[in-house]
């Protein structure tokens, strides 16, 4: 499929065909934005367009954000559009469930980590720069709690995570004419949190969407470039 030149802004959002990235997905398409959704999984991704594409324009690609050449796709796609208003790597590797102290990980394993969570990332937003940089763009890279706390056996995905953290104030500094954001979303009921804790019930948990009103409100409002939780955005609520 051949995308039509947007006249609208367009996000591009990773992993975006459950959890988080769906939930987002959904929030900017009840404003008009187009979209650029990716997924590993293409059944999944071809429902959440399906989903999606009642309300907007929507191009769904699946690939994994870690091969060259679906980043190259990517792209090749927004290259079409002819703009790119805001990036969600959203995409992001927990690594084994149950998850392994540093001690005695398996390296080939924390390997992936920080390839899905810190060097794709970086490189789609290489390849995206010239795109974002035209449309005075929104970077906004999906963090953790973890990045921050020395949560036992989350060393792996919290280290990746607080690398991807101060990638994005490194962008930021370097390319001022953008907002780059390194977003905590919180616990959140998705199924990456339940592989964290397998056989526990995380009912508990918001919904993703839930957390969708915080992000819009961020993007409205278009802080200085930095790390950000999202109950520092979340709408006031009336008693």
């Amino acid at each position: 499929m051949t995308p039509e030149p947007a006249n609208r802004p367009v996000a591009l959002i990773t992993g975006a065909s459950a959890g988080l990235g769906l939930a987002l997905a959904h929030g900017l398409a009840d404003r008009g934005w187009a979209l650029v959704i990716d997924a590993r999984g293409a059944d999944a991704l071809k429902d959440a367009a399906d989903a999606l594409a009642d309300r907007t324009d929507v191009v769904p690609l699946a690939g994994d954000v870690t091969d060259p050449q679906h980043r190259a796709d990517l792209a090749d796609v927004i290259g079409e559009l002819g703009r790119l208003d805001l990036l969600i790597n959203n995409a992001s590797y927990l690594g084994p469930s149950p998850l392994q102290a540093l001690g005695s990980a398996d390296l080939d394993e924390l390997r992936r980590v920080y390839e899905v969570d810190v060097v794709a990332p970086l490189a789609l937003t290489q390849a995206l720069l010239p795109a974002l940089t035209a449309a005075t763009g929104v970077v906004v890279n999906i963090s953790s709690d973890a990045a921050v706390e020395p949560y036992e056996t989350w060393g792996g995905y919290g280290s990746a995570k607080a690398a991807l953290d101060h990638a994005s104030r490194v962008l930021g500094a370097e390319h001022p004419s953008l907002a780059v954001y390194a977003v905590d979303p919180g616990d959140l009921r998705t199924a990456m949190h339940q592989a964290a804790f397998p056989g526990e019930d995380i009912s508990d948990r918001p919904e993703p969407a839930t957390v969708v009103p915080a992000f819009l409100a961020l993007l409205d409002q278009r802080p200085t470039s930095g790390r950000y939780r999202a109950t520092e955005f979340a709408p006031a609520v009336t008693p």
